[in-house]
């Protein structure tokens, strides 16, 4: 449970940020670190297990029959990633508070950061790999809302599409490949397909497999072809790039190459493949940070370099390689956000990043340069800074490393990518804080408050430490880490400044003497470096994204061109094919099941119902006359279900057929007469024959499974009705208790269905559409629009229509009756007092809202569900007992009730809602006033009034 928590904690303090904010904006930084501080505390309370060789481990079914689980568990490896992001975390939440400014909603983007923390702690706590799909796509949502915080810049919306494109694609990529991986191992616990490796390692779907999880990972951690994303997400603010791009989301990636190195390291696919990859993105990133001139992007790209060094390492395949990675994930995480959050304060303080506008800060600001000299110090590999020990192993396992029989090829491009990493390290340093100080500053340069150098100086204290006394300081931490990553024992290694003379110490040698002599000659290296055309990775995603588009376009303008019956042509015309192919692979045999003989009602009422139809055909432009044949099959329908014992559904379908036609005229009213005459004989010939088709083939499909017998779910709920469900009609028990949850979802569409109408109609009352409903009424109207016989009758009807609608909805656990009958039947009687009375009159005197009305059914439906749940029963399971009660006698008390009654409102808020929509456009449209009374002739003090409010 304590994993669960850990993982859940920013979640469920995410919205503290947004009221704590109220408070002032050191309250909330205050509130939102306790929150990721609680997360930290709890997550090291299992430390001393984990560092004891214990796994830590919890598990709770969430959807046991697709294999998703709540499954967590807490390794080294885990332990590791999770501390680094909540450690981080709290960091940037203080860095932040003072780096946003006072016009930026602050409470907003502690809320997206808790978010994004939640989903990265989720992804390294993992145990179920359907899981961590989940929480790998809340990292893809939640960074588009960090990174396109200041939504009012181009550069960051356009950052954010590119890094949520990129990374949801390749999140497609990693759901399949996990579903493979899943699938081959026969679980979706990562613990199970760790043991399961030789498994793996022997199907045949291991390279597709493998090929799908790498493109996860490769645009997660930014890897070369897909490296173009992360330099555009700097146009986040400095904290979110500080926090993305050194300890969080690009590091997923390589967390997930890390989980799965021991499954999939030792085949040679994973050295041919991620090895490379690494190498080419360590030197294509480092190449391009040098000639860089605003000091985020040059960051960025030492980032990406970074990253290939780390998924190189990982690609190389030996444990000591997987050590060499682990560690530089430590160390670059410290020198990497020091270095962000010094450019961010360079920005803040000194109003610019670009290099070409900086020089002579050191006397300026003395405490951001001295961070920032250490900081850029290790990142360029300079001994006694924790940057130098990892590269110098990155450079002895290279120089071990033979690719496709070449010797050289690691070691030479490793050494070449190491010089270019000090080159643009020396140019960062020296060009940004030495020389003489200039004049023309946009702003002053000074240090800034204590808040925003701390985090700094905090993440400067590794970099040293580790570089003077790595054993001591990261030994243990990089040990139990890398042994998580490797699945078995490591082999001796020695976290040391001095190893001796290695040919590591060479290479490290020829770097950065090298990368001083490129600074040196950086203006020559720069036109040398111009003087070549230069691929540009923005223009050509550009360019893909730009076709992509006008592709989709073009197949839309084609195949989505708003026609209704194209589109329904093509569905059922699909249906019809695919039934077909069915069909004729199908062997063809004669029914034996009996036919009942025919009597001379069902002939009767048959031959009405295709009288109906052909009718339809020939008078279908007109839409009353349409609407009135429509009914009438409907009235037949029912027949037939009365016919067959289905006293429920009849009933259901009359109400339906009653509000359904009372709807559509008054909707009829603000249509015109007739529908446009067809003219294309080839059409319809066309749709005629489909619809042939259609009739044939459901009329064949009826007849031959009403010819044959076989077994269905009918016995069981028959069966199961009195002694399961606690009621006799089974109709109504299926509804409310067998499938429930397709009732729930059933009157939540209804709800979205009538709320759709409420504001599609809304529309109609005002604007240019309000203009057009004088065009289009029927200038005949009716003298008597509130006949009193009508008005009489309704009102007397009012109350035993109500009455009959308890009775049904009471009996309906028993009877033929309940919920949606007893609604449709209170819909009908007071759709007949708003068109007796008129809609003003109906309206004044409606005490409850529709809206609330849908709301509250669907909340009393899904509350009765949860009642279960507290009883350790699933959602909508619903008992019954007998009471005794005085004078009345036993009676049976259901569950059920409640959840009917939320059906109930459901529907009778739908129809009213509907209803009173309609009503307003139809009195919008009225071109003579529209009478306020119950009746056209109004009474005062017992004298009649003419309209002219004269009396007589």
């Amino acid at each position: 449970m304590l994993l669960a928590v850990v993982a859940l904690t920013p979640f469920l303090g995410a919205a503290i940020p947004l009221l704590a904010i109220r408070h002032g904006r050191n309250f909330c930084a205050i509130a939102t670190g306790a929150v990721t501080l609680i997360a930290l505390v709890l997550l090291l309370s299992g430390a001393p297990a984990v560092y004891r060789g214990e796994v830590l481990a919890w598990s709770v079914p969430w959807l046991p029959m697709i294999g998703l689980s709540l499954s967590f568990f807490l390794d080294g490896l885990g332990l590791f990633f999770a501390a680094l992001i909540l450690g981080m975390g709290l960091l940037i939440i203080l860095y932040a508070r003072y780096y946003l400014s006072s016009k930026d909603p602050l409470g907003l983007f502690y809320f997206y950061l808790l978010l994004f923390q939640g989903a990265m702690v989720g992804i390294v706590l993992s145990n179920n790999i359907l899981l961590l799909l989940v929480f790998w796509e809340l990292t893809s949502l939640t960074s588009f809302l960090l990174i396109g915080y200041w939504r009012e810049l181009p550069a960051s919306r356009q950052g954010a599409r590119m890094a949520l494109i990129v990374t949801g694609g390749g999140g497609l990529a990693l759901i399949a490949g996990m579903l493979m991986l899943g699938h081959i191992a026969g679980s979706y616990e990562i613990t199970d397909i760790l043991q399961r490796g030789d498994v793996i390692r022997s199907s045949p779907l291991l390279v597709p497999t493998l090929l799908l999880i790498l493109g996860g990972a490769f645009t997660k951690s930014a890897q070369f072809p897909f490296h173009f994303w992360l330099p555009h997400a700097m146009a986040a603010p400095t904290p979110v790039s500080a926090y993305l791009h050194s300890a969080t989301m690009v590091k997923a990636g390589l967390f997930l190459m890390a989980r799965l190195w021991p499954v999939f390291a030792p085949t040679e696919v994973w050295f041919l493949i991620v090895a490379p990859v690494g190498l080419v993105t360590m030197l294509i990133g480092a190449w391009i940070a040098l000639f860089k001139d605003d000091l985020k992007a040059l960051l960025a790209f030492s980032t990406v370099s970074h990253l290939g060094l780390t998924t190189m390492l990982f690609g190389i395949g030996t444990p000591l390689a997987a050590v060499a990675a682990v560690f530089h994930i430590l160390n670059h995480a410290t020198f990497k956000a020091a270095l962000f959050m010094s450019a961010g304060i360079i920005d803040h303080e000194a109003g610019t990043r670009d290099i070409r506008r900086l020089g002579g800060l050191l006397t300026l600001m003395p405490i951001t340069a001295t961070l920032s000299l250490i900081a850029a110090a290790s990142m360029a590999g300079i001994p006694f800074f924790n940057g130098f020990l990892s590269k110098e192993m990155m450079l002895e396992e290279t120089a071990h490393t033979v690719y496709a029989g070449i010797v050289w090829l690691f070691p030479v491009v490793a050494t070449i990518a190491a010089l270019l990493s000090a080159a643009y390290s020396f140019r960062f340093a020296i060009s940004t804080f030495f020389g003489p100080p200039r004049d023309d500053y946009p702003h002053r340069p000074h240090d800034p408050p204590l808040g925003m150098w701390l985090p700094v100086a905090i993440l400067i204290v590794p970099v040293a430490a580790i570089g003077i006394l790595p054993a001591l300081t990261a030994g243990p931490i990089v040990e139990r880490t890398a042994l998580a990553v490797v699945g078995g024992p490591l082999p001796d290694y020695k976290l040391a400044i001095w190893h001796g003379l290695t040919p590591a110490l060479f290479m490290s040698l020829i770097a950065l003497v090298g990368g001083a002599i490129l600074f040196a000659f950086y203006r020559t290296a720069d036109q040398i470096r111009l003087a070549f055309p230069r691929p540009e990775a923005k223009r050509i995603y550009d360019s893909v994204i730009s076709a992509l588009v006008n592709g989709s376009r073009s197949i839309i303008e084609v195949t989505h061109n708003g026609s209704l019956p194209r589109y329904a042509g093509v569905i059922i015309g699909t249906i019809v094919a695919v039934g077909l192919v069915g069909f004729m692979d199908a062997p063809h045999e004669a029914g034996a099941r009996a036919t009942i003989p025919m009597s001379l009602p069902a002939v009767v009422a048959w031959i009405v119902l295709a009288a109906i139809c052909v009718a339809l055909l020939f008078w279908h432009r007109e839409r009353l006359f349409a609407l009135i044949l429509t009914s009438g099959v409907g009235l037949i329908v029912s027949l037939l279900f009365v016919q067959f014992s289905a006293p429920d559904l009849a009933l259901t379908q009359i109400s339906v057929d009653v509000v359904t036609t009372i709807l559509l005229l008054l909707a009829l009213n603000l249509l015109p007469k007739t529908t446009p005459a067809e003219t294309d004989m080839a059409g319809r010939l066309g749709r005629g024959g489909l619809a042939a088709a259609v009739g044939l083939g459901v009329g064949a499909l009826a007849y031959a499974i009403l010819t044959r017998d076989f077994q269905t779910i009918s016995d069981y709920h028959l069966a199961e009705a009195k002694p399961g469900g606690g009621g006799t009609n089974v109709v109504n028990v299926i509804l409310v208790d067998f499938r429930g949850f397709d009732t729930f979802g059933e009157i939540i569409v209804l709800g979205i269905a009538a709320i759709t109408i409420f504001a599609l109609l809304d529309n109609a009352l005002r604007g240019a559409a309000a203009k057009t409903l004088e065009s289009i009424r029927h200038p005949l109207q009716s003298k008597d629009a509130h006949p009193l016989i009508l008005v009489v009758a309704t009102r007397i009807l009012l109350p035993l229509a109500l009455t009959v609608a308890v009775f049904i909805f009471l009996r309906g656990h028993n009877e033929p009756g309940g919920g949606f009958i007893a609604g449709l039947i209170v819909a009908v009687a007071l759709i007949m007092q708003y068109l007796a009375s008129g809609f003003a009159w109906a309206a004044q005197r409606a005490r409850i809202d529709s809206q609330a009305m849908i709301g509250a059914g669907v909340a009393i439906a899904g509350l009765a569900g949860l009642a279960s749940l507290f009883f350790g029963w699933p959602f909508l399971t619903s008992t019954y007992t007998h009471v005794n009660l005085p004078l009345i006698g036993e009676i049976e008390i259901a569950s059920a009730v409640a959840f009917d009654f939320g059906v109930f409102l459901t529907v009778v808020g739908v129809v009213m809602l509907s209803l009173a929509q309609i009503s307003r456009v139809e009195e919008r449209a009225e071109r003579e006033p529209v009478p306020k009374g119950p009746m056209d002739v109004l009474l005062r003090q017992g004298r009649i009034v003419s309209p002219n409010n004269g009396s007589r």
